[in-house]
């Protein structure tokens, strides 16, 4: 075989096979329901309300996390309790897709992508939002981090996700929206693309450099054909 041949032949192999998603602020938004969720579990457990950009700045890092530093040690479980029977609910009431993410999914679906959800957000209540969402049928596999021995930032969960289809590290994208997304796919060596539609300010997401940093989740479509050889005028920002 060539030297050209065997070039190509990698390029073909290197090929983005798999996209995978973070769910909060990346493909919805369900900040309205987490933020009632929360305050109504306050104010069960006699702490104060908590403003709704305190709360938003706090997603991402699972449920235990996000009521942990509001809370006595000895009330978080009974806390997160409250929290997570209430939230149950609220998410039918409080959650909605982002503008272009059903749109991207279905292309990505119709396209032979293979789509999965690396979430910090418990198993439950993912499932719980998907279905409510009716974007089930779009993914063909979702881990969330009560599954894996470390969640993010940590790479278990993509890696787990890689091995789950066979596929290397060069042959993903991974999409999200905080800066803990981006130091997830740096740890697992997956490019990532950061939409600023979550709590991550676009200033704090640049700092770490990620592959690419977009504003619309419908600019992925773009940033996966040139990387599988397409001819684009790509910029690094949208």
């Amino acid at each position: 075989m060539s030297v050209v041949s065997a070039m190509a032949k990698k390029k073909v192999k290197d090929r983005i096979q798999l996209v995978i998603f973070d769910l909060d602020g990346t493909l919805f938004n369900a900040y309205p329901a987490i933020a009632k969720s929360f305050n109504f579990a306050m104010k069960k457990m006699g702490y104060p309300r908590i403003g709704h950009n305190t709360i938003c700045r706090k997603v991402g890092w699972g449920e235990q996390n996000l009521i942990k530093p509001f809370v006595a040690e000895k009330d978080l479980e009974r806390t997160l309790s409250i929290y997570r029977r209430h939230h149950k609910e609220a998410i039918k009431r409080g959650t909605r897709l982002l503008p272009g993410a059903k749109r991207l999914l279905l292309s990505l679906h119709h396209r032979g992508y293979k789509i999965a959800v690396a979430s910090n957000r418990s198993t439950r209540s993912s499932r719980l939002i998907i279905k409510h969402l009716k974007i089930g049928d779009r993914f063909d596999y979702v881990l969330c981090g009560d599954k894996v021995k470390k969640a993010k930032p940590y790479p278990n969960i993509l890696n787990q996700i890689l091995k789950q289809f066979s596929l290397r590290p060069q042959q993903a994208l991974y999409v999200g929206d905080m800066t803990i997304d981006v130091q997830t796919g740096k740890s697992a060596k997956i490019k990532t693309v950061a939409v600023v539609t979550g709590s991550s300010t676009k200033k704090e997401i640049e700092r770490l450099r990620p592959f690419k940093v977009i504003s619309h989740i419908s600019s992925l479509n773009e940033i996966i054909d040139q990387l599988n050889g397409k001819s684009h005028n790509l910029s690094k920002n949208f």
